[in-house]
Formats: C-alpha cells, structure tokens, sequence
C-alpha cells in the first residue's frame, strides 16, 4: 500500500512503515502529523487517483527528528567589475515516519 502526498510544495511516494524527508514542519519530536492531501492511494492493486485529492484520504505520521540538510553555496560574480559574493545555505527538514495510509 502506497501514497502519493504533498507536504512542504512537493510530492511524496510514501508507504506505511517508511520515512521521508520532507519540508520543515512545526510539530515537535514525537507528535503525530496529518498529511491531507493526498493525490493517489493503491490498496490491494486498487488504484484511487484524485481530481485533484482524493476525498476522505488521508496519511497519519509521526514526527521522528528535525534537522539541516548539506550545504550549499550560493556564488554571485559579475566579471570585469570586482563584484563577488559567496554566500551558503542550510535547508531546514523534518524526518517523518509513516504510520497509517487511510482511504
């Protein structure tokens, strides 16, 4: 049984038992998250596809850890004219354990 579920602007194949990364989410360590929207549920080789959600569906999870992904650097450089700037980045993300897919 698999998912497919919007979190943080992106979508998400999730299944029961599994983790994702998703965008950061304000919930604590141990609370348990409800994911709405859901676009596509398969159950028993049934697919359900949404125009665009499908109705009552929807995925149960449990927040495990909050952190920072790599860093990136951001390097702006116009030539000829002594302008540079180096600048890095961090993205803040939340693990979540899936617990149950209803719908």
């Amino acid at each position: 049984m698999y998912a497919i579920v919007e979190s943080g602007g992106k979508q998400f194949k999730v299944t029961e038992g599994g983790t994702v990364y998703v965008e950061k989410v304000e919930a604590g360590v141990g609370e348990s998250v409800t994911l709405d929207k859901v676009f596509l549920v398969e159950k028993d080789g049934q697919v359900t596809v949404g125009s665009p959600l499908v109705s009552g569906a929807s995925v149960t999870a449990t927040v495990v850890e909050h952190g920072k992904d790599k860093k990136i650097i951001v390097f702006k450089y116009k030539s000829k004219k002594n302008y540079r700037k180096k600048q890095g980045h961090r993205q803040p993300f939340t693990k979540l354990h899936i617990d149950t897919i209803n719908g």
